[in-house]
């Protein structure tokens, strides 16, 4: 493993330092072109039109010939806009995980070392000649199973396991000395913690058993969404995945005029009802849900494939993450604030005052818009900058729920642009309070809400008098504020909830009664 890290140290060096040759070259010329239209200028010239976009562009090409991680990391920085300049996020949203197509005669050795020296045989046929899919980690081939039935077969790229560990190991020592030299910077942005979640996400990549069990986990929470499905798990081994076949063609390349209004905007909604649901009630979501990754076809269900990138919340955080969104579709910009604040930490030089005066401005913008109109993922990316700038740290999985949310949010606009996601999620509120009741009244979860609920009443007495009293008029409201501390000035909250699980009980109860009168 040493070996590998030193190798693949000296490939970034070396990207890194033609790219910093590259820059240093861009501006020499720059600087001459400038001294030279000085003393002659021409009307309408800019001496700098275009180098932002050449550098861009040469950041996304080094990023690419790095390899599968630093695409995804750059795909990542891509909707950070507290860490990475417009031009730049404008160029890596380009990145792509495609790269060329190497002969099958490459990929045989690991379906020898996976599936045995006979692994033939457990295919009719395989076509070999233009894989499906040719990403930087695997290449993806139909094939036919004995009896006639039509699969995929995902192959990983040999020793492709041993490179990304050793990115990541890199990429943990720089965000160390990130750490030690620009305290400040990490304060807000806690880059270690970044790093974690996206290799957390990645690491059923380089292990397709893990791949296979987020599909098994996937297809039980798909169930009730009638218009998707998840692919069926055939065989995994570390390498080696074989699936059932999607259906149709990916949403970024379908005609809708092919589908019935009502055909498309269902898949639309059943997406984002999915998605809601595993950011709040599974805490267990696609991390990387683009066009490419959502096949459909006229008259069936849509398939969401590619489960090898997940995210997965802890229950606070999916807890916290609730109002937010509510708050957006209320167009409500100072309580989409104050969760933002309690959901992440304040710094000492936070400015809490004029984040909620930035979101009373920029919420009504976006609150009522249809897909059409509105880039979710951008409207995400522009609260994280400006919570940035006020000095409120966000939390490490927002980078993973920001492309998350982003790539969601172009799929279904490829299906059904009128959508508007306010809508959507409003009308899906009550089920999901109510499958969140169903846990805080569970069997497992009876002992340790009970002991929360009995600290609650210690140490709130009167919030939870209040909570009871709503009950008992039939009026609810949702409340998972936690009391603030010296975590206000840069500490951390206490972990412990406060009245809001008890609320989701009563919310719950409540349902639960006029769903049976």
């Amino acid at each position: 493993m040493a070996s590998v890290v030193g190798d693949r140290l000296r490939l970034v060096v070396k990207v890194l330092g033609s790219l910093v040759a590259d820059e240093v070259g861009l501006g020499a010329r720059l600087r001459g072109r400038t001294r030279r239209e000085a003393r002659s200028p021409a009307e309408g010239t800019d001496p700098s039109a275009g180098s932002e976009q050449r550098r861009a562009k040469a950041v996304r090409q080094a990023l690419e010939s790095l390899g599968p991680f630093y695409v995804k990391l750059g795909q990542i920085l891509s909707t950070r806009p507290d860490m990475v300049p417009q031009s730049i996020r404008d160029e890596l949203q380009n990145l792509h995980d495609e790269v060329d197509v190497q002969p099958f005669s490459e990929f045989e050795p690991v379906l020898a070392r996976d599936l045995g020296p006979d692994w033939k045989l457990r295919f009719e046929d395989v076509q070999t000649t233009a894989p499906l899919g040719a990403a930087s980690l695997a290449q993806v081939y139909r094939v036919t199973l004995p009896g006639g039935r039509a699969a995929v077969v995902k192959i990983q790229r040999p020793n492709i396991r041993e490179g990304v560990l050793a990115d990541m190991a890199l990429m943990r020592r720089a965000s160390r000395i990130v750490a030690r030299v620009a305290p400040r910077f990490n304060e807000v942005i806690d880059i270690e913690a970044m790093l974690g979640s996206v290799f957390d996400a990645m690491e059923p990549e380089l292990d397709f058993t893990g791949e296979a069990r987020n599909m098994d986990e996937a297809r039980q929470h798909v169930r009730p969404f009638r218009s998707l499905e998840v692919p069926r798990v055939l065989h995994a081994s570390p390498r080696v995945l074989v699936q059932s076949l999607a259906d149709g063609k990916s949403v970024r390349h379908v005609d809708r005029a092919h589908f019935t209004d009502a055909e498309r905007v269902e898949i639309g909604k059943d997406l984002l009802r999915f998605m809601y649901h595993g950011y709040f009630v599974h805490r267990f979501f696609h991390a990387d849900p683009h066009a490419g990754n959502v096949f459909a076809a006229p008259g069936g269900p849509a398939t969401l494939i590619d489960w090898g990138m997940v995210g997965r919340l802890d229950r606070r955080t999916s807890l916290q993450l609730l109002p937010l969104f509510m708050t957006l579709a209320q167009n409500d910009g100072a309580g989409l604030a104050q969760h933002w604040a309690e959901m992440g930490r304040m710094t000492p030089w936070a400015n809490m005052p004029a984040f909620a005066a930035d979101m009373a401005a920029f919420v009504p913008k976006v609150s009522h818009l249809s897909l059409e109109d509105m880039n979710f993922g951008v409207s995400l990316t522009t609260v994280l900058a400006k919570a940035t700038k006020r000095g409120i740290g966000s939390p490490p999985a927002v980078s993973l729920l920001g492309k998350s949310f982003a790539n969601l949010d172009g799929s279904v606009r490829c299906l059904a642009p009128e959508i508007t996601l306010p809508e959507v999620f409003q009308a899906e509120v009550p089920k999901i309070l109510f499958a969140l009741g169903r846990e805080f009244l569970g069997r497992n979860q009876f002992a340790r809400n009970s002991m929360e609920l009995l600290l609650a009443a210690v140490t709130s007495p009167e919030q939870v008098r209040g909570v009871l009293s709503d009950v008992a008029n039939r009026q609810f409201a949702l409340n998972i504020h936690e009391p603030r501390t010296p975590a206000a000035m840069g500490g951390q909250r206490p972990t412990r909830p406060s009245g809001g699980m008890l609320a989701l009980g009563a919310a719950a109860f409540l349902l639960g009664r006029r769903r049976s009168g």
